[in-house]
């Protein structure tokens, strides 16, 4: 937990308060930008079309409804950057690699051909930020508010622990930025890694 090595103690913010909180505070990300560390393999993404079909096994049709959103991140990036910021993430990749980290990346790389900064953080890499603990999964909003963010046990998002102290916001993304760093470019690893897997399997629930 991000809470135990923090200079001071976080906020607890259930779903909805997390949710208005974070989309208060996103849009001034400023000039510092939005850092994102994504560390989980697998999570549940219930309501978003494309996930619902993949989840389903339907991986041609989970594919075409990723495409259909290029039109909406094109937009959104574009407003994010004339907003005078950008999206940086370090997604974190394990081998063998997870079904829904298979989707996802195809998502993200649609996203990184948006304008999205994304880099791949895997093996030895992870390793290193994990000597002495597991890494959460934070989230950086320029200088004035971070927040680790909580899922439940069956990967669903259920809230986050706001954190306001300058130290950790500034400790935490340098050390993201420093992942961001040392890790492959989205691209490139998308190329060699996942562009040619077959679809995964997936058991429905």
């Amino acid at each position: 937990m991000l809470s135990s090595q923090a200079h001071s103690p976080g906020q607890r913010l259930g779903l909805d308060d997390y949710s208005e909180d974070f989309g208060r505070h996103f849009w001034g990300s400023g000039s510092e930008g939005f850092w994102k560390l994504e560390r989980q393999q697998s999570f549940q993404e219930p309501g978003v079309e494309s996930w619902e079909a993949f989840r389903k096994g339907r991986w041609d049709e989970a594919l075409a409804l990723i495409e259909e959103q290029r039109g909406h991140y094109e937009e959104y990036l574009r407003r994010i950057a004339e907003s005078g910021f950008a999206l940086h993430r370090v997604r974190c990749v394990e081998e063998p690699i997870a079904p829904y980290l298979q989707w996802e990346l195809h998502l993200l790389n649609l996203k990184a051909q948006c304008g999205e900064d994304t880099r791949v953080l895997s093996g030895d890499g992870i390793l290193r930020y994990e000597a002495q603990h597991p890494l959460p999964e934070v989230v950086v909003l320029g200088s004035s508010v971070m927040y680790e963010v909580l899922y439940d046990d069956d990967g669903k998002l259920a809230g986050g622990i706001r954190f306001d102290d300058p130290r950790d916001i500034s400790r935490w993304r340098k050390t993201i930025q420093e992942m961001h760093r040392a890790a492959e470019p989205l691209d490139d690893f998308f190329t060699r890694r996942i562009a040619r897997l077959p679809p995964p399997t997936v058991t429905e629930e």
